[in-house]
């Protein structure tokens, strides 16, 4: 995934009302950007951190500026817009680049499934094979050198794993794929000490069937591209 047009850098001020943040760019002018982030953010949003925006053509939005990058004062690259999670995925399955999810020769998005009326973010479909659900995680967090997920109590995440469990006792592949969009991780386990349910289902989950992969983004103010396995212990 390449910025265009190319990103811009500020200094972040503060983000607030979950949405929201004020940077200041190299020339002094302080904007309001949206920010496409409904977790915590811990670690992501510290001020004074660098902050890398895009800029909409739309001339309808009221916030034009879309915080993409964090760029912390340690040198860590993090993409902190978790709309992108989904797009990097599908690049990486088109150009195949996940090793474990090759072989498929057709690919949906947002499919409606399950009893709880979820939608899976990928689903995979080849003659002779089973179908593969795909339900995505961005990881951003950082902990002593260790990558978690969730940053906040997730409700619907505990919902996507009963689902996915689900789809692997009708016999079909059901893979939890966390896309690590943070530079410093290098290994990702369940957060049990922010959201001790999810860790316990993903841990049941994955006894029932469910697959668990992670990869880690190569990330820059160019572009972003999804590649690098890394270990996920649970």
């Amino acid at each position: 995934m390449h910025f265009s047009p190319p990103l811009k850098p500020a200094r972040l001020i503060a983000r607030y009302k979950r949405f929201l943040a004020d940077v200041v760019t190299p020339e002094g002018e302080q904007l309001t950007i949206h920010c496409a982030n409904t977790g915590a953010m811990t670690g992501c949003a510290t001020p004074g951190d660098r902050v890398w925006y895009s800029t909409s053509g739309s001339l309808t939005r009221k916030y034009p500026h879309s915080w993409e990058l964090t760029e912390t004062q340690a040198g860590e690259w993090i993409c902190v817009n978790t709309l992108r999670a989904n797009q990097l995925v599908a690049e990486a399955l088109e150009q195949n680049r996940i090793a474990e999810l090759t072989g498929y020769a057709h690919r949906q998005a947002e499919v409606r499934y399950g009893s709880e009326k979820s939608r899976i973010d990928f689903l995979l479909r080849a003659e002779g094979r089973r179908n593969c659900y795909i339900e995505v995680k961005s990881v951003t967090l950082l902990h002593e050198g260790k990558g978690y997920f969730p940053d906040a109590v997730t409700i619907r995440g505990q919902k996507h794993l009963r689902e996915l469990a689900t789809v692997a006792a009708e016999g079909h592949r059901a893979v939890l794929l966390f896309a690590v969009l943070h530079s410093g991780i290098e290994d990702v386990s369940p957060a049990r000490h922010i959201d001790a349910a999810y860790a316990e289902q993903l841990a049941q989950a994955q006894r029932e069937g469910v697959e668990v992969f992670a990869y880690q983004a190569d990330l820059s103010a160019a572009g972003i591209v999804l590649k690098t396995p890394v270990n996920v212990t649970l």
